[in-house]
């Protein structure tokens, strides 16, 4: 089967695809034919050298990316009984999602409700739970709290935006000029050009920040912090230093790892269903076209969520 690797630490070209193996079957997994692959920040972090997740993963190159993913189940191990061959499958899986086919646990994953479409329950997981618990367990967002969102028409900040307004905040959006429609069809209360200086600096205080861009983007937004306020700082690269300047200013400050939540993912998947939260999705790539997709990633500048497609 067709799958994308890299060999070494580097820039997009490092992304190969080469024919692999089938991996054997465990007891409690379940083999898929990947539909679609989330494409995220931290696939291209980790590709680069950057990060947890590079350090986690520079002994065991080659290494395949891809966290986020849907796809259909071939095969089932013995002891699985949750799934049977054709079912939809959607979840969080330790790489390996860029490829034709992939072996998962079964634990792991779960159906993909009737409603939702493939597609959309790609792009979910990782955004969608990274947004969640940076909010809710992190930033402790209460009803009625005004809530500043960087990246606002990003793959996290977009289903944020949709989250803390669902949560009854009131929803303050960074994003560009192009994306503004966009975010503000979303539910954002106010949505405000962050080139734009005097603006942003013209928006009233805030009792949480979600700061979805790190480094000195994350520094400079703190002055729009309530002196009592919370900061969730998502980017691990640069985390220590937004939270420094936080706490410089004595503002309460945390970064964050999203952990695998199957009832968050439930949740999450009922929302699409019922039409309660949209995935954009805007970009699909082959898998063939990885690099080009990690390129876009790499911008910055991505409305929504990019995908491989199997």
């Amino acid at each position: 089967m067709k799958q994308l690797v890299i060999n070494a630490f580097g820039g997009p070209e490092q992304l190969q695809l080469v024919e692999t193996d089938h991996t054997p079957l465990a007891s409690n997994q379940v083999r898929l034919k990947m539909r679609y692959a989330g494409v995220n920040p931290i696939d291209a972090k980790t590709r680069a050298g950057l990060g947890w997740g590079a350090e986690a993963i520079k002994d065991r190159l080659p290494w395949s990316p891809g966290f986020e993913v849907m796809g259909e189940v071939l095969e089932v191990g013995s002891e699985v009984c949750r799934f049977m061959p054709g079912d939809r499958a959607f979840g969080l899986v330790a790489g390996g999602a860029y490829g034709e086919e992939l072996v998962a646990n079964c634990d792991d994953l779960l159906p993909v409700p009737d409603e939702v479409t493939d597609s959309m329950a790609g792009g979910l997981a990782l955004a969608g739970t990274t947004a969640w618990q940076a909010l809710d367990r992190y930033g402790l967002l209460q009803q009625g709290e005004r809530v500043l969102i960087s990246a606002a028409a990003g793959g996290v900040g977009h289903l944020a935006v949709q989250l803390a307004k669902a949560q009854g905040a009131t929803v303050v959006a960074l994003a560009s000029s192009d994306n503004h429609d966009f975010v503000n069809a979303l539910g954002a209360d106010e949505v405000v050009d962050y080139h734009d200086e005097a603006a942003v600096a013209a928006i009233s205080p805030v009792d949480l920040f979600l700061d979805l861009v790190g480094g000195t983007s994350g520094e400079s937004l703190l002055s729009q912090v309530k002196p009592n306020g919370r900061v969730v700082t998502v980017p691990t690269i640069t985390a220590d230093k937004v939270i420094a300047a936080a706490e410089q200013r004595g503002i309460k400050a945390t970064g964050m790892l999203k952990e695998n939540n199957q009832d968050h993912l439930v949740q999450l998947a009922d929302a699409v269903a019922q039409g309660r939260l949209k995935v954009e999705i805007s970009r699909v790539f082959d898998l063939a076209d990885g690099a080009e997709a990690h390129r876009q990633i790499e911008t910055g500048h991505t409305r929504g969520k990019v995908l491989l497609r199997g």
